[in-house]
């Protein structure tokens, strides 16, 4: 087994469920310590106590992170007991249907637009904002963002505010690259295209079927994949390495 994080605090948003879950898995795989910050409150005490039972070093803090003092607090928290996070992964993130159909601009209601902005872009900000004294101090740290490809190409399954929070934290990845770097901290960010998690349940099989026949590798992505790249981005290998998106998306998107 490989430690490529021992002795690290690493800290997940939107960690429990799906792609979130294996990122955990992964850096804990690895040696690290994880942080975790979710809404669902049960969910992520059920998955921590799970973690816990295996020997595993974990920190949960249920967190809308819409909000920047809960933001402050699960940071507070999880620094105290697992010590001074050098790796953030940006991970949350919702895509909200109305009876399984992404609404229309001129359908969408300011309040669901408010909200997919407050979780999936103000949160990085404030997550970021909170992790990055100590990495600049420390002259080492790594911040990875969770786009989509949604945010480099239209996609007709997800609604506009989804695709312009995952647009925009393309260019927040860019521009925080560039500023931190000179102290040695690098900013990523991951395009995940149609991934296999629990919420495509929900979604008629013939749209993924669809999503697939259009990806080059004819199939959907898994979680573990999408883990496996983020934890490169984490890695010493990718030291020279910021201010790059990647696309994790079986070839749906090629530019």
């Amino acid at each position: 087994m490989n430690a490529r994080f021992t002795g690290q605090t690493i800290i997940v948003t939107g960690a429990v469920g799906g792609i979130g879950s294996a990122i955990v898995e992964a850096f804990l795989a690895e040696g690290g310590r994880v942080g975790l910050i979710d809404f669902n409150a049960q969910a992520g005490q059920e998955f921590e106590k799970e973690l816990q039972k295996r020997g595993r070093d974990v920190c949960f803090v249920p967190t809308d992170v819409a909000h920047f003092d809960q933001c402050q607090a699960a940071y507070d928290r999880i620094t105290r007991e697992l010590g001074a996070a050098t790796i953030l992964v940006n991970n949350v993130g919702i895509s909200p249907k109305t009876n399984g159909r992404a609404l229309k601009v001129w359908e969408m209601p300011p309040a669901e637009w408010n909200n997919v902005v407050a979780v999936n872009l103000n949160s990085v900000f404030y997550m970021t904002r909170l992790a990055t004294p100590h990495m600049v101090q420390a002259r080492q740290g790594r911040v990875i963002n969770m786009s989509s490809v949604a945010g480099r190409a239209y996609c007709d399954i997800v609604a506009a505010h989804y695709a312009a929070t995952k647009a925009g934290l393309i260019g927040l990845t860019r521009h925080w690259a560039a500023e931190l770097g000179e102290h040695q901290v690098t900013v990523n960010a991951l395009a995940p295209g149609r991934i296999s998690t629990p919420l495509l349940k929900s979604v008629p099989q013939e749209i993924n079927d669809a999503v697939a026949a259009v990806t080059a590798l004819r199939r959907l992505g898994t979680p573990e994949e999408v883990a496996d790249a983020c934890l490169f981005f984490a890695s010493d290998q990718a030291r020279f390495v910021t201010g790059q998106v990647l696309d994790v998306a079986g070839g749906w998107l090629m530019t």
